[in-house]
């Protein structure tokens, strides 16, 4: 089983206008919501891919309801705790001539709330995967990650990080079967500038050398690189499309690598797929669905 860790969810709530301006009273030319959070998009990705996940984390109030009321009508375990106070936040995207976000902070964890979910990661086996993706929020410790991966420590898991900076750097230890930092990301890690091809390569090898198993560089627009465990190293571009939105690009691809590599246990086909994924993703106005999938992994692969 794929478990997916998402601490934070949302609904991501999207108003297009042909202009916005502050101070007035706007309207909307047309508008959507979407449940948000990097661990949730990788289930439905992982979905969209035949490929069955349970999704964890932490759920609160009316929004909380329809976070997990929407996942079960798109075949998503949903497997959440529900806090005692709060709600899920709500995430608004205003699309305009300019794009602006407003992140809310969402609900407050309580310690034991906490500790259930701990417990709840008991029941992970051997030779199931975890996908610990997103950002920690403000209520609960920043080592919340190693405490999660420390309880697990002695069974045979796939790990899967995908974060950014202290918090990707201090999971290295327990030697996750991957992560995928973009050039910009690595350059924080590092403090370093990482632009070019040999320094990507320099600073993936440090990232393996610090515990990642398999490291996926994101390179935007010219595609992305693997440096696996075996040894080699895996590249492919991407495919041109009209890019509507990036938002979910990334947990995309690292949904479709997990299922390609599930599926095949092949290294440079899990890369293509994820690739597609995260390309399809860029293409549609959500997340993407497995025909727009299909669609751009046929001209990778060709």
């Amino acid at each position: 089983m794929i478990y997916t860790l998402t601490l934070n969810p949302s609904i991501d709530y999207v108003v297009h206008l042909d202009e916005f301006v502050s101070g007035i009273t706007n309207r909307t030319t047309s508008e959507e919501y979407y449940i948000g959070g990097k661990g949730i998009n990788v289930s439905c990705i992982l979905s969209e891919l035949g490929i069955k996940s349970t999704a964890l984390g932490f759920t609160a109030g009316f929004t909380g309801d329809a976070i997990e009321k929407g996942l079960r009508e798109q075949g998503i375990c949903a497997d959440f705790i529900r806090l005692r106070n709060g709600i899920s936040r709500i995430n608004i995207k205003v699309k305009a001539d300019k794009e602006s976000e407003i992140n809310c902070q969402g609900p407050h964890i309580e310690q034991d709330e906490f500790e259930r979910l701990l417990s709840m990661t008991d029941g992970i086996q051997d030779g199931d995967t975890i996908v610990l993706a997103g950002s920690i929020p403000k209520t609960v410790a920043d080592d919340t990650y190693e405490r999660i991966l420390e309880r697990l420590k002695d069974k045979n898991i796939r790990i899967v990080v995908d974060a950014t900076k202290k918090l990707l750097v201090n999971c290295l230890k327990y030697k996750p079967f991957l992560i995928k930092p973009n050039k910009q990301e690595i350059s924080e890690m590092f403090s370093a500038k990482v632009e070019s091809a040999e320094e990507i390569k320099i600073y993936a090898g440090k990232l393996m050398e610090m515990g990642a198993r398999n490291v996926i560089v994101s390179l935007g627009g010219e595609g992305a690189v693997l440096f696996a465990e075996d040894g080699n190293t895996y590249q492919t571009g991407v495919v041109k499309d009209k890019v509507l939105s990036t938002v979910g690009s990334g947990d995309s691809m690292v949904a479709g690598f997990i299922a390609g590599y599930e599926k095949t246990g092949d290294y440079s086909y899990a890369l293509k797929l994820g690739t597609a994924c995260g390309n399809a993703t860029a293409f549609s106005s959500g997340l993407a669905k497995k025909e727009k999938i299909d669609e751009v992994l046929a001209k990778i692969c060709n």
